[in-house]
């Protein structure tokens, strides 16, 4: 019941939102999209000269005028009370199932399964401001899957040893430069999604790039022993893949 009660809630909270956003950028506050569009430039040319006074003065500049856009948007106002709303309303039917519901205890059968469930600690968190970057040693290999909004990330898959089969690098960002160094005897496939950016891989670049997907692997790869499919998505910045 409850998951229902979420997939609907969810469904309708994203419709409405979806509508008052267009509304709100194409009829009530065109002016919006050029706050927007302007402060993630700000943000991305800070990204170049970010060692600089001038990048770093242009990066914060950036982001407040971001920050002060988005807490203004009526959609975004909306969707933090969708969501205040929804907890409220799953507590209260959490609260009233408990009242009503009279437990059922069964005699506890010996269990045959003798698998065991491994947790492992991930390299990285979701986090909306870090620099990630895995150890400069040897260190065990565990699939990479991270959401960020200003981050940059470096992975370098020469220290350690991905396992036989298919290996997994997942990297959403906001904003941020990510360089993955993949080995010579390891196959990859590179699947990359920006909206305002630049790329390298394995020496193919293009150095701006407009709302582009970009597919890009050898063509041994899927007959390859160990092979690493890399996934990017960010809203601008750059990416490095290249051998080493």
């Amino acid at each position: 019941m409850f998951q229902r009660l979420k997939d609907n809630y969810a469904n309708w909270v994203i419709l409405i939102g979806g509508i008052l956003l267009l509304l709100e950028v194409f009829v009530f506050n065109p002016g919006i999209i050029f706050s927007l569009l302007a402060s993630i430039g700000m943000i991305y040319f800070s990204r170049q000269g970010q060692k600089r006074k001038m990048g770093k003065l242009l990066f914060w500049m950036g982001l407040f005028i971001l920050l002060i856009s988005v807490f203004n948007m009526f959609t975004f106002k909306f969707l933090v009370i969708s969501i205040v709303l929804y907890y409220i309303i799953i507590y209260l039917k959490k609260n009233k199932a408990s009242e009503s519901i009279m437990p059922i205890i069964k005699e506890k059968k010996e269990s045959t399964d003798t698998s065991e469930i491994v947790i492992k600690k991930p390299f990285f968190q979701n986090q909306l401001f870090q620099h990630n970057e895995t150890p400069d040693h040897v260190y065990e290999w565990n699939d990479i899957n991270i959401q960020a909004g200003i981050s940059d990330t470096a992975i370098d898959l020469s220290y350690t040893v991905l396992p036989a089969g298919e290996t997994v690098i997942f990297i959403k960002n906001m904003v941020g430069n990510v360089k993955i160094y993949v080995p010579y005897d390891i196959e990859a496939s590179v699947h990359h999604s920006v909206l305002f950016g630049s790329y390298n891989i394995f020496g193919e670049q293009e150095s701006h790039v407009i709302n582009r997907n970009i597919q890009i692997r050898q063509s041994t790869f899927d007959s390859a022993e160990t092979r690493v499919k890399i996934f990017t998505s960010f809203a601008t910045g750059n990416l490095e893949v290249k051998r080493i």
